[in-house]
């Protein structure tokens, strides 16, 4: 049943003026024309930008700014003597429960995001409703206060959304500010475009809409965040201007912590409208809320409606989901009364990386903690003669930590050269190559290297195989080397779904003493395959291929492809003018 139908004892609003008055018949009179402020508090990599990029189990792989962020926003309206409400992720209040502890004693209201950055049309009624239990107790555990308002963390409520009213409304929130009525949206329904009040079968509860204004019929979206930094802000400000003169209702103005951290870490998957969405005009944000701040009241969302937060029995502190690994925790619950690990290489080869490696850092924690106590990891690193400060952050980066090499070329010789360099100065048998910027996730390790058995001479990663994945490559990049995997295996030996992956586990023993003619890309392929021409085993691990999060690609598309024909044409004579020990097939 539709929250609009008049079956549901919705507050009678005949225009939009009732609206108005039904909202200031319930506010103090002191706070009559005291607009509200609300603010999205998640980090850069937090966002719905980059929801389908990041997995939001790797949130604790990047660097952190969201203590920076988040005093450089308590600052600022501190400077105003502002308050406001903070909507927050209820896994950042597991993670960071002082911060959030801090935004309260300073006189903000506290409410819920959800646990996750996830869209509502991911969650069933049951996973809404648990997911509103789990992030209430963790953000009144962080705050003791009780938590009475709710914004969705991804996107904006759809009409066919609302059903959400309704369980928020049974849990106890008394107000949800979801719903952003921008240009056509809700065209039947004008009232939503203010502050309103709805009776829901479960009971009461007020919307919160950002504000919006009547353009040539459409509404335009003038409550900050993206649109403060897209749009002109003499447009915006005369919006406001009128709003602030001609309205009743308050204005509710946004915005998220991140967008005053203009010097965050470049994210550069999404393509070209992503990184305009989240990037553009960073620098313009700051000024432009001193600019409201300075002319306008603000308040949060309790204090204006009048809402009590009061106090909670404080929860006892809860060990939320482990950001950082605990160097004398064993994974599992296992013991040390058992075999010594088996030592292992782990090979990384760089080339103009900086961006990438504080994510890095963080991976190989994890990588280190997954693969105790029955592997010894040594990581050893290749700088390829990178043109900009990789081998100097390499070093400030992971300084202080013995198991850690690094080795740099004189002149650049490509991905396969820098796997070979580490291959040829590991000092153990099973050595390991990965990407520096995770496009397949390390710990996927735990996994490859028991395959590496006694008669295994590698272990590849395989996206390309039925039980492998592929996420957020562009297509026609995926066509053409999945293309080119089609070809190898027509015409190799061993009939492997995917030759191009560096993400591999070696037998040193095994891999010493091939002579490839190609060092770059085209390296990789070529290694597999003088492996398989010689009869070696190769085993396939079905894996997940994302895009890269930090940099660009260092490879050129059509001289790959070029390269790979030919390289093709060199295996396929080989195959036939050299004795073949053997013709194995790969195994699962």
């Amino acid at each position: 049943m539709s929250l609009t139908s008049p079956a549901m004892n919705q507050l009678p609003l005949t225009d939009a003026v009732s609206a108005h008055e039904a909202v200031d018949s319930q506010r103090p009179p002191n706070t009559a024309r005291q607009h509200l402020l609300t603010i999205g508090l998640e980090d850069y990599f937090q966002v719905g930008a980059f929801q389908k990029l990041i997995d939001c189990d790797r949130w604790d792989r990047f660097e952190s700014r969201l203590e920076r962020s988040t005093r450089t926003t308590l600052e600022l309206l501190e400077s105003y003597q502002t308050k406001a409400t903070f909507f927050v992720l209820g896994w950042v209040a597991e993670q960071m429960p002082e911060l959030i502890r801090e935004v309260a004693s300073r006189g903000h209201e506290v409410a819920s995001r959800g646990f996750y950055h996830r869209n509502i049309r991911e969650l069933s009624r049951t996973e809404f409703k648990e997911d509103l239990a789990r992030t209430r107790e963790a953000l009144e555990a962080a705050t003791g206060q009780r938590v009475l308002g709710h914004r969705v963390a991804d996107g904006w409520f759809q009409p066919d959304d609302l059903w959400t009213l309704e369980v928020l409304a049974e849990e106890g929130y008394l107000y949800d500010s979801s719903i952003f009525p921008t240009f056509r949206s809700y065209a039947d329904q004008p009232w939503r475009q203010f502050v309103h009040h709805l009776e829901t079968p479960n009971g009461p509860i007020w919307e919160i809409p950002p504000s919006t204004w009547n353009v040539l019929g459409c509404k335009l979206p003038i409550a900050g965040g993206n649109y403060f930094r897209q749009f002109p802000h003499t447009l915006l400000k005369r919006c406001v201007r009128a709003w602030n003169r001609h309205q009743t209702a308050p204005f509710v103005m946004y915005f998220h912590t991140w967008e005053l951290d203009p010097e965050q870490p470049r994210i550069s998957a999404g393509g070209r409208l992503t990184q305009i969405r989240h990037y553009r005009n960073l620098n313009k944000m700051r000024w432009v809320l001193e600019d409201y701040l300075s002319q306008y009241r603000f308040g949060s969302v309790a204090d204006v409606m009048g809402f009590d937060t009061g106090s909670t029995e404080p929860y006892r502190d809860r060990q939320g989901a482990a950001t950082h690994i605990n160097p004398g925790q064993l994974p599992d619950g296992r013991g040390t009364d058992q075999d010594p690990p088996t030592p292992v290489t782990i090979v990384i080869p760089c080339f103009n990386e900086e961006a990438s490696l504080p994510y890095l850092s963080r991976t190989l924690e994890q990588v280190e903690f997954a693969l105790r106590p029955l592997y010894q990891p040594t990581f050893l690193f290749v700088d390829d003669c990178s043109t900009d400060t990789t081998w100097d952050v390499m070093h400030a980066v992971f300084a202080g930590r013995d198991n850690y090499r690094f080795l740099r070329h004189e002149t650049n010789g490509g991905v396969s050269k820098a796997i070979l360099t580490g291959l040829e100065a590991a000092e153990t048998d099973i050595v390991c190559s990965m990407d520096c910027d995770c496009s397949y996730d390390p710990l996927e390790l735990k996994h490859m290297l028991p395959l590496l058995t006694e008669d295994v001479d590698l272990v590849t990663a395989s996206p390309y195989h039925p039980a492998g994945r592929v996420k957020n490559v562009p297509s026609w990049r995926l066509g053409l080397s999945k293309g080119l995997s089609c070809l190898y295996r027509s015409f190799l030996p061993q009939k492997l779904h995917t030759w191009t992956s560096c993400f591999r586990v070696y037998r040193r023993s095994a891999v010493r003493g091939l002579e490839l003619r190609e060092h770059g890309f085209l390296g990789t392929a070529e290694l597999v395959g003088r492996l398989s021409l010689n009869g070696s085993r190769i085993v396939e691990h079905p894996a997940t291929l994302n895009v890269r999060i930090f940099g660009e690609s260092k490879m050129k598309t059509c001289r790959t492809i070029a390269g790979h024909l030919r390289l093709l044409r060199q295996l396929f004579l080989a195959r036939f003018t050299k004795p073949q020990t053997s013709n194995l097939k790969s195994q699962i």
